[in-house]
């Protein structure tokens, strides 16, 4: 086989695990190349035990290079401009060609975008902002935090609903809960909106269990920030001592300049293949936009919700169809739709929804019983994902053979 050269863009959770893959697949002789500007990988599910001081940076972040296969190139470099026709690459340090693209660049966050929030708020969306919320949290004595979805669609469904709860869990083991009212506003009719009402219904219940207000319908306008009070359209000023935002999230300038994002401001792909509408072109992840039924309101088309769980499946798909290609086979594997979340619920407990979002006629999907089997998963999982990689069989035998006990069920050797 004459060489390829793969030129994977963004070194998140997609990004690391098609390269890895790919490298694990194919004959040394081709090119795996990994662009990604940030030298350091931080475990974004992290930054909510950073945001309520259960973990400290260090421990949630590691060298990009530990994180990949040997013989992945690594390109610590901002990319600045994609040319398809060219099959190009133009980076701020040199130009790439390629043969096949990945595009796994994740989603930016523009609190920008809205009046008043970029002055006032707070978020545990990057690891600078939950490290400046677990000071306000430190420093908090009472009054009201409001926690504002700002825009949809945002990563990460559940995460809001998580945050509220540990928030709430925080200040109560800081012995200042009673003097502290916490309302989640959201522009969705419910939590976790592709999930159905059940599930829906759930997750009110875990908020209620903690006193956190849910209201749903409120589409964010603008943040005063000298009277600190948010303006929702068509609803009363309401005010805040605290205000924890999840900022609008739109794709990377640089995919939009390329041409490749549609009217839904993302790039669109097969939902099987994850191919995109230019030939051995490929996006994964929270830039790709996948239609999927709307679950209560069939005629609606709703989008795949951005998670990690979906572009660490997809990206093994990528990695399997590529290969198959280079080899002269036919791919056949297929990205199926399955995803879960261990849903944080504070004292150590957690829910698990999980499910089939490709099912027909609908969504399929179901939330366990909070408990902290779900919680401990979430932890060994964290710790898997920031061992070096080539501890990492062995980390999962471990954690295999820990859950085993845990759940009582017998591994076969």
């Amino acid at each position: 086989m004459s060489q390829r050269t793969i030129v994977v863009l963004g070194g998140g959770v997609g990004g690391l695990v098609v390269a890895n893959d790919l490298r694990r697949r194919l004959p040394d002789h081709h090119r795996v190349v990994l662009v990604e500007k940030n030298p350091e990988h931080a475990f974004a599910p992290s930054f909510l035990w950073l945001m309520t001081g259960d973990r400290k940076p260090e421990k949630i972040t590691r060298p990009l290079h530990t994180l990949v296969r040997d013989g992945v190139q690594i390109i610590n470099a901002e990319v600045v401009r994609i040319d398809i026709p060219h099959r190009s690459i133009a980076t701020s340090t040199e130009t790439l060609t390629f043969d096949y693209l990945v595009i796994a660049l994740g989603a930016d966050l523009a609190p920008e975008t809205v009046p008043g929030l970029v002055e006032i708020a707070h978020s545990f969306y990057t690891l600078a902002g939950a490290k400046q919320l677990q000071r306000e949290l430190a420093g908090f004595t009472g009054g009201k935090i409001a926690l504002v979805v700002s825009s949809l669609p945002y990563k990460c469904p559940g995460a809001p609903h998580e945050g509220a709860m540990l928030v709430a869990d925080y200040l109560d083991r800081s012995g200042i809960r009673d003097k502290v009212d916490i309302d989640l506003y959201t522009p969705e009719t419910q939590p976790m909106p592709v999930a159905g009402p059940q599930v829906g219904d759930a997750v009110k219940q875990m908020l209620d269990s903690t006193g956190v207000a849910f209201h749903p319908l409120h589409k964010l306008v603008s943040v005063n920030p000298q009277t600190r009070e948010i303006n929702f359209e068509g609803k009363a000023p309401v005010p805040f001592d605290l205000l924890i935002a999840i900022p609008p999230h739109r794709a990377p300038s640089v995919v939009r300049d390329a041409g490749l994002t549609n009217e839904s401001g993302w790039i669109p792909v097969d939902r099987f293949t994850l191919k995109t509408r230019d030939e051995n072109v490929y996006a994964i992840g929270d830039i790709a936009a996948l239609s999927i039924l709307g679950r209560w309101k069939p005629e609606v088309p709703m989008m795949l919700p951005k998670a990690g769980v979906f572009a660490h499946d997809q990206a093994q798909i990528v990695a399997e169809r590529i290969t198959g290609e280079i080899r002269g086979l036919t791919p056949r594997a297929e990205f199926c739709g399955a995803g879960y979340c261990m849903l944080e619920a504070g004292e150590g407990l957690a829910g698990f929804a999980f499910g089939d979002f490709f099912g027909e006629p609908s969504p399929r999907l179901q939330l366990r019983q909070i408990g902290r089997v779900w919680h401990f998963g979430k932890v060994l999982f964290e710790r898997w994902w920031l061992s070096p990689f080539g501890m990492r069989r062995a980390m999962l035998r471990h954690i295999i053979n820990i859950g085993s006990r845990l759940l009582k069920i017998p591994v076969k050797a």
